[in-house]
């Protein structure tokens, strides 16, 4: 991500209008933004400060935000379903991945948690991308130089069931159909005491991979599920909002221990 504040051409912003109405866009000279609620003129953005207020042809005011992690994975272009932030948030803190660390992902899918991980392994560590399909590694790489990842991160067109070319790994976080079949070779890439992670959208998904990972010698072992629900905040008339982020899947963890 870019240093200083000041809005630069090239630079992506957010254009928050509300939290429903939000545009990731990138600032280019001459050229024009249209919205529902009027067009905005790149030239009058550019040279401005990250939180200032940009007015439309219309007279609404949309206030120019510096893009977070976040926001770039909910507006990345997809192939696949992607990961929702809650649950990559969990993969990092339990995985314990930070600067410097060597991780291994599968499938790489439309890039969003590659991203993700890129961005907290930098600027030291390294994530390996797993991915058996060429037209998600496409997708994956050009979300990745969008984002200015793409030093941190090697994608590789393999199964990884079939095993994992890194050794002395830190983590190994799961994000595929399968992920059982790739406990073995996840136990054999891992240094004694790394972590694996892993993401199921089914219960039945994560009984077998927490049985693969009894068998190959992981202790530790958890399952858990992260719900998130809204609020409505207004003096006298706070409540839950009506609809919340339920269930999006099962994050399995283990770490490994030597035999």
């Amino acid at each position: 991500m870019k240093e200083g504040n000041t809005i630069e051409e090239g630079d992506y912003l957010l254009l928050y209008l509300d939290r429903k109405r939000t545009y990731l866009v990138k600032a280019k000279r001459g050229e024009v933004f249209h919205t529902h609620r009027g067009f905005i003129q790149f030239d009058t953005v550019i040279g401005r400060s990250y939180g200032a207020k940009i007015r439309s042809s219309a007279g609404v005011e949309f206030v120019a935000l510096r893009p977070t992690m976040s926001d770039y994975i909910q507006k990345i272009a997809r192939r696949t379903q992607i990961m929702y932030p809650k649950d990559m948030a969990l993969i990092l803190v339990n995985a314990d991945i930070g600067p410097g660390s060597k991780v291994v992902e599968a499938g790489a899918g439309s890039g969003a948690l590659t991203s993700f991980l890129a961005s907290h392994v930098r600027p030291t560590g390294r994530v390996y991308s797993y991915e058996l399909r060429e037209e998600f590694l496409t997708v994956a790489r050009r979300n990745l130089e969008r984002l200015g990842l793409t030093g941190y991160v090697e994608l590789k067109n393999k199964d990884i069931t079939q095993g994992i070319d890194e050794t002395e790994v830190d983590a190994v976080v799961l994000d595929m159909a399968t992920p059982w079949l790739a406990v073995t070779p996840t136990y054999t890439a891992l240094r004694g005491g790394g972590l694996i992670a892993s993401f199921s959208p089914t219960i039945d998904q994560s009984v077998k991979t927490v049985e693969a990972m009894e068998a190959n010698s992981f202790s530790a072992i958890e399952t858990i599920e992260a719900l998130t629900r809204r609020y409505q905040v207004k003096a006298g008339q706070t409540r839950p909002e009506t609809l919340m982020i339920a269930h999006t899947g099962y994050l399995t963890f283990g770490r490994k221990v030597l035999i």
